[in-house]
């Protein structure tokens, strides 16, 4: 019977062999080693000829079926789970059931998803609670945990590193009509797809110096570059760090900008002035949601460095900004005026207003708390192993995020944005700008 039900769960076993048995029977074996000759040579050539559509349909399922009985549907996964502890025992017959495997996809070379279907009294905490020891069993960089259904579990094991080059920075729109607002590409994620940011959102963006927080910044304004250029999108910059967003303070291309503590607080109370006069517009028009355009644009407020303005300098001005950015945060969204935020240690004693952050990105951190205080509790358990990404240049702009809809961690990395590129980037937004001097001859 468990014979006849495996072959039942895996009709490949039989179809297969079958199949191959009945055409050498039916049309001689020269034939059957023609056709299966020539369905390689098609396959090569297609992979040859067009790589990224054989990458897209063909590659993920050969790689799963090959991976699938070669990886994990044999002896050494089931030693696996059985030295992780990740079974259990009958207590009538002291039979030891294991977790049956369901579904494999293996959507990139590095990465696999493996579903798993529960043995009866089996928790899925004890799962997740060993998938450190399972991820050194198996010698694979990580494996992170969801729960796509009662009764089941998904491992996304991670074989290898995904990201092994740098990702260049995306290109910019030619017209306003091309963009997006909640479909903004800012690099890649680890199963080959692109990570996309929605702008109409509040961002907190966390990782120690050095870790890439700002490529992530500068890909989503290159995004909204001819957003931006057309007035569409106002840029308010609190740069106290003053390092890669001065030129756009030095260009005119951010409508705000402010280099120093005191000069921030005045900022962000603009901001919030702003924000009030827009409320009080929808008020008296019975307007509800805000459309886009010269007369209301989308402000986007970008604080790099918030620790520096809200734990490390002033007090008095600290607490003025804490509660102007609380209502950024907790209004700002009905009224198209959003922040995005850049800081080293993501504390709550350093940024109070993390949780008005809807949409966060931890990139390399200093200590595991890091990655629970920006992903949420539970986080770095299943997976998002922020702490251990290696301190060197080449990791720069890798991190993780969470999955809305599975809220699982998932390994991204953003876009890398270069000097030329932002130079490029305030060339596009000023040259639809009058400049200043310039006479018409005739």
């Amino acid at each position: 019977m468990k014979a006849l039900k495996w072959l039942l769960r895996h009709p490949g076993a039989t179809v297969g062999p079958a199949a191959v048995l009945g055409s050498g029977l039916e049309l001689g074996w020269s034939a059957t080693g023609g056709l299966a000759g020539g369905t390689v040579g098609a396959l090569t050539c297609w992979y040859r000829a067009h790589p990224d559509t054989f990458d897209h349909y063909a590659a993920p399922r050969l790689r799963a079926w090959r991976r699938r009985w070669s990886v994990y549907l044999g002896p050494r996964f089931t030693r696996a789970l059985r030295a992780c502890d990740m079974y259990v025992t009958d207590r009538k017959t002291g039979e030891d059931l294991f977790p049956r495997i369901t579904r494999l996809r293996s959507y990139s070379p590095s990465v696999d998803v493996v579903t798993l279907a529960l043995a009866r009294g089996q928790g899925r905490r004890s799962i997740e609670d060993n998938l450190d020891r399972l991820a050194d069993t198996l010698r694979v960089q990580r494996i992170a945990f969801e729960h796509p259904k009662p009764g089941y579990v998904a491992l996304i094991i991670e074989r290898s590193e995904p990201f092994t080059e740098t990702i260049p920075a995306p290109e910019m729109p030619a017209e306003p009509d091309a963009v997006d607002l909640d479909d903004i590409y800012v690099g890649d994620t680890e199963y080959g797809t692109d990570w996309r940011l929605r702008i109409r959102d509040h961002l907190l963006v966390a990782g120690a110096t050095g870790a890439g927080k700002n490529s992530v910044v500068l890909s989503e304004l290159r995004g909204l570059a001819p957003l931006i250029r057309d007035g569409l999108v106002r840029l308010w910059v609190c740069d106290p760090k003053q390092l890669e967003f001065r030129k756009f303070g030095d260009a005119d291309v951010a409508y705000r900008y402010g280099d120093t503590e005191e000069a921030c607080a005045d900022l962000v109370a603009e901001y919030v002035a702003d924000l009030r006069e827009v409320q009080q517009h929808f008020a008296r028009t019975g307007r509800r949601k805000i459309e886009v355009s010269a007369e209301t644009p989308l402000n986007l407020l970008i604080i790099d460095e918030i620790g520096a303005l809200l734990a490390y300098g002033d007090g008095a001005i600290a607490r003025t900004l804490r509660k102007l950015l609380a209502i950024v945060g907790s209004q700002g969204r009905a009224t198209g005026h959003f922040m995005t935020a850049l800081v080293q240690e993501p504390s709550k004693d350093v940024v109070p207003v993390r949780d008005l952050f809807p949409t966060r990105v931890c990139l390399r951190v200093t200590a595991q708390s890091h990655v629970d205080m920006v992903l949420g509790e539970g986080a770095r358990l299943r997976g998002a192993l922020a702490d251990e990404i290696p301190n060197v240049p080449d990791t720069a702009g890798i991190g993780y995020v969470i999955r809305q809809r599975t809220r699982v961690p998932q390994r991204v990395r953003a876009a890398y944005v270069d000097d030329r590129e932002i130079d490029e980037l305030i060339a596009f937004i000023r040259s639809n700008r009058p400049t200043a001097g310039l006479s018409v001859v005739a």
